[in-house]
């Protein structure tokens, strides 16, 4: 499986998105898209992406659908996290990955552990 997910910068929710790549089951690989210059810990299986969300909306989208075409497997869908970031960043990142195209899983790290929200 293959895990999406965005690093605003709203860092207090960043800690998601670590639960979630220490717990995911059959972690292939992981592809964080970050906004910020901040140090985000990475692992072997992990790309991070570094995009300027200041573009205009389509522009935003474009970038981001060129970077995951690279990144992203022949899967046909991949588990998207939207945790962290604002409502601009998730409609680009959505946006890209279904003009990739993939399906999106949406997963959550909660209190019951991991969850895919169907």
């Amino acid at each position: 499986m293959e895990f999406v997910a965005f690093l605003g910068n709203d860092k207090e929710n960043w800690g998601q998105v670590v639960a979630l790549l220490n717990h995911l089951p059959e972690l292939e690989k992981a592809i964080l898209i970050k906004s910020s210059k901040e140090f985000f810990p990475s692992a072997d299986k992990t790309k991070i992406i570094q995009i300027d969300t200041t573009l205009p909306l389509t522009e935003l989208t474009n970038k981001l659908k060129e970077s995951l075409k690279k990144e992203l497997s022949k899967e046909f869908e991949v588990a998207l996290s939207l945790a962290s970031g604002t409502g601009k960043e998730h409609m680009a990142l959505i946006s890209a990955l279904i003009s990739v195209p993939v399906g999106i899983k949406l997963v959550v790290f909660s209190t019951k552990g991991i969850e895919f929200l169907t």
